[in-house]
């Protein structure tokens, strides 16, 4: 049971990193990346499943969990991540991991691959950030919509869901609070175990807030939405004026690469409900400029091209898509996604 599982810390040369380890020590290397909103408790169930096939490292990215408190400089885009992942690595002598990288992990993951190419066995991605970052991009070739970012960065995140970690909510009548973010990352007709539940809230609290963290910092612009992104912090780091993974799909040396997509994703997605484009095509946004000046953004198309061109260009690149889930099908079908993923290694 997960409760076995230890949480550790380890100094590296650019912070301590908390983690979970698990598995077996004659088996390959996986690291695991959580994403936005969540720290490696979110792995748990996922490591449960994998462990009997891997050695399973599941840190804690800067600014979540219970890894040391330090500022993220967004102007790096997914680089402070990567800098840290590849301390982490060095720290505890791992060579050469396979990487699976979720949401914005998926981002950190592309990242690292770009940087550490040859110290790389493979590459999984569970619904994963876009190559171009998240809002403000119009077709599949990553076209700004506002050639000075606007609507991209920490500004655009609900502010009542972020008073609401900080003052740790849990009422359900509440849409904007943990539990109720909670479920947006699975399909609506999927039911979290209360265990899962209450692990995976906390994680949500342990969030570091504020202008160097979540959200983020921002800025005010003169075109529609009126807000661009800042320097520091979560949100921004995920801007198109900070973050482009394209060159993965260039890349000299090239992993094999897995790409896991629920179907029923609400938040990576061509129609997400976090994408200003889309909120504004909804109404929810007011004032929207129109389907040609801001489009919802084409996330998985976008992703789907890139990989595409990846394995045109000589890489090994699959899709494996998950009718029934949400943002989350190592979760919501776990056996699927177990047997999918030993396939593909094998």
């Amino acid at each position: 049971m997960f409760t076995d599982f230890e949480k550790k810390t380890i100094e590296t040369s650019r912070l301590n990193i908390a983690y979970l380890e698990a598995g077996r020590k004659d088996k390959p290397v996986l690291l695991l990346i959580h994403g936005n909103t969540s720290s490696s408790l979110f792995y748990l169930p996922t490591m449960e499943k994998l462990q009997e096939h891997f050695h399973i490292y599941a840190p804690d990215l800067r600014g979540y969990g219970l890894t040391e408190k330090k500022p993220i400089d967004a102007t790096k885009g997914m680089k402070e991540w990567s800098e840290d992942l590849r301390s982490f690595v060095e720290a505890l002598s791992i060579e050469k991991p396979h990487l699976m990288g979720w949401s914005m992990g998926g981002g950190v993951a592309m990242q690292y691959t770009l940087d550490y190419k040859e110290e790389v066995a493979s590459l999984g991605l569970i619904n994963p950030l876009s190559p171009y970052g998240f809002s403000g991009t119009k077709d599949v070739q990553g076209t700004l919509s506002s050639t000075i970012y606007a609507g991209t960065g920490g500004g655009l995140v609900n502010r009542s869901f972020v008073e609401n970690l900080r003052t740790k909510n849990t009422d359900l009548s509440d849409a904007a609070s943990a539990p109720n973010v909670l479920k947006g990352l699975f399909a609506p007709d999927f039911t979290l175990e209360d265990t899962y539940k209450d692990l995976f809230v906390e994680a949500m609290f342990q969030m570091s807030l504020g202008d160097d963290f979540y959200p983020g910092a921002s800025e005010p612009v003169t075109e529609w939405p009126f807000l661009g992104p800042g320097k520091t912090g979560i949100g921004n780091t995920m801007s198109p004026k900070y973050v482009n993974l394209t060159k993965i799909k260039d890349l000299s040396v090239k992993p094999p690469i897995i790409w896991f997509r629920g179907a029923k994703d609400q938040i990576v997605s061509d129609q997400s409900f976090a994408d200003v484009g889309y909120l504004g095509q909804l109404g929810i946004l007011p004032g929207w400029p129109g389907l040609e000046v801001y489009p919802p953004q084409p996330m998985v198309a976008q992703t789907r091209d890139i990989l595409s061109t990846y394995e045109a260009q000589g890489g090994r690149f699959e899709e494996v898509v998950f009718e029934h889930s949400g943002h989350s099908p190592q979760i919501e079908e776990p056996e699927k996604f177990l047997a999918s993923y030993l396939a593909f290694l094998s």
